[in-house]
């Protein structure tokens, strides 16, 4: 027979007494729960025993903590994971980041950059460092620093700056691609910077934080990653980061010679148009610098001319860097492309102009960049991506009023160019005492200079040698020609417009010295 067990009684059947008194202890509200024991009995006792009791632990737990460590040196229980990491820390990868990122960081290659980096660390001072390094090779124009100061003192005794910075006007956000005070301001002061010869309409403005940007938010609205711009060389250096770095855009040059004093012509444009497509290039765009830095010259009015036929035949855009347009110094005037679009057969659209207070206002601190387009699509694209380099509300506020100051404005233009013409003028007088020529120019703040006699070999290694003894030996940086690819070894950019009259005869004296240096060595 089959005898059929019972199941076991559950241990709470069992002995029912001990669930009770056992949870009265742990949770002692239990006992007013279910209305057994009383208040006394069922709460209040059983809490004073709980909380005496997690008092008693933690002072015994405090006491052993301090016998066992110093106070000094509190004890840091490592987990497991941690002893995990500690043992596996020397095989772990680093970390990676962007491709992007990964190019921008490495040590730079343009001598351009490197020189800038060799002043900051040993910056020339007359006083505090006399033996250091020169800078002339940053086209910053200090000539009239004091003439921006004598305005600024002016204007904190008046009422001029306390009320365009009023809180109510700087504090809140602003429109990312500028004030139309600031556009109007700027409208006038172009067209005065033109010669008064063409009006700008502030409609077609987008202000940025610098030219720099400027020319970066073009690329990105003109052409795709991997297409290209053609480039009349020798040509600024900084192009290669303002168009390369984040656009991803190319830079094809097209090489200028010296024995046309640099200036472009239509032939070498068409060669380096037909060998980039030949490549499977796209070309997208012309960018041109006018007045020419580093050169110095100024585009004829026939040349603007066979541009806009050349970019509407391959229909492609123009960028026209017009940022010097107002540190003319020569003879030959300038003409603004802008200038040219009012005949009804020039196609506006594909006509883009770069402009900033940098250089001719001397304000490059200020960071005031514009873009003046006549392509709607091109300036709505500009007007959102300039949330990301717009200038900060005080600093167009406080521009604004400059620019409104008439007098002021026409005051300054007329002594900057005075005083850009007698630096160069006295400077470039100097050089060709040493056996240095310069390239004949009318516009900008440097001189290009042939020092390819003093280059030895006759190649871009001698032009680099060359450098590294004026930086070395008589301690200035000036930017070699290679830096700006000119096809033609021994050419380089000298800024003059960072020093005073007073401090040419030191310049020239350690110039000197590397002139020396070379004929004797040779």
């Amino acid at each position: 027979m089959t005898q059929t067990r019972k199941p076991a009684p559950k241990p709470e059947a069992q002995n029912p007494s001990f669930s009770t008194s056992g949870m009265k202890l742990i949770v002692p509200l239990q006992g007013v729960v279910q209305g057994r024991g009383g208040l006394l009995l069922g709460t209040l006792v059983p809490c004073a025993l709980f909380y005496f009791l997690q008092l008693y632990l933690k002072r015994r737990r405090s006491s052993d903590a301090t016998c066992a460590t110093p106070p000094s040196e509190p004890a840091l229980p490592r987990t497991s994971s941690r002893s995990n990491l500690s043992a596996r820390a020397g095989s772990i990868s680093r970390v990676r980041i962007s491709r992007l990122a990964s190019q921008i960081s490495r040590p730079d290659d343009s001598l351009y950059y490197v020189g800038l980096d060799r002043v900051s660390i040993d910056p020339f001072h007359a006083l505090h460092n006399p033996h250091g390094v020169i800078q002339l090779g940053l086209s910053d124009n200090k000539l009239c620093f004091d003439l921006i100061g004598e305005w600024f003192a002016r204007s904190l005794e008046g009422s001029v700056v306390s009320t365009s910075l009023s809180i109510n006007g700087i504090a809140p956000y602003q429109t990312f691609d500028g004030m139309m005070e600031l556009k109007m301001a700027l409208s006038d002061f172009m067209h005065q910077v033109m010669g008064e010869s063409v009006k700008f309409d502030p409609s077609n403005m987008v202000l940025t934080a610098g030219a720099t940007p400027a020319i970066e938010i073009l690329s990105f609205c003109l052409a795709d990653h991997g297409n290209a711009f053609l480039v009349p060389t020798p040509y600024y250096p900084g192009f290669d980061r303002d168009v390369r770095w984040r656009p991803g855009v190319d830079l094809i040059p097209v090489h200028c010679r010296s024995a046309d004093n640099f200036n472009l012509n239509i032939t070498a444009l068409e060669q380096a148009y037909s060998q980039a497509r030949k490549r499977g290039v796209k070309v997208r765009g012309i960018l041109i610098s006018n007045p020419s830095n580093p050169v110095g010259n100024i585009m004829t009015q026939d040349m603007l001319y066979s541009l806009l036929d050349f970019a509407e035949e391959k229909n492609i855009h123009i960028i026209a860097d017009e940022v010097f347009a107002g540190s003319t110094y020569g003879s030959e005037k300038f003409v603004s492309i802008a200038e040219i679009l009012d005949s009804d057969y020039i196609d506006k659209s594909r006509v883009h102009i770069i402009y900033g207070l940098s250089k001719d206002l001397s304000l490059a601190g200020f960071r005031v960049g514009v873009i003046y387009s006549f392509n709607d699509s091109v300036l709505a694209a500009a007007k959102k991506l300039s949330r990301f380099s717009s200038i900060s509300a005080p600093t167009q506020r406080l521009v604004t009023s400059m620019l409104s100051d008439k007098r002021f404005i026409r005051e300054y233009f007329e002594t900057n160019r005075k005083r850009i013409r007698q630096v160069h003028d006295e400077f470039v007088d100097c050089l060709s005492k040493l056996g240095i020529k310069c390239a004949k120019s009318s516009a900008g703040m440097f001189c290009w200079a042939d020092m390819s006699g003093l280059i030895r070999p006759y190649s871009e290694k001698g032009e680099i040698e060359l450098w590294e003894k004026f930086l070395s030996v008589a301690k200035i940086n000036i930017t070699p020609g290679s830096s700006c690819h000119c096809i033609e070894p021994g050419w380089f950019r000298i800024c003059f417009t960072t020093i005073t009259l007073e401090e040419i005869p030191l310049v020239i004296e350690r110039i000197r010295r590397v002139v020396e240096s070379c004929k004797s060595s040779s």
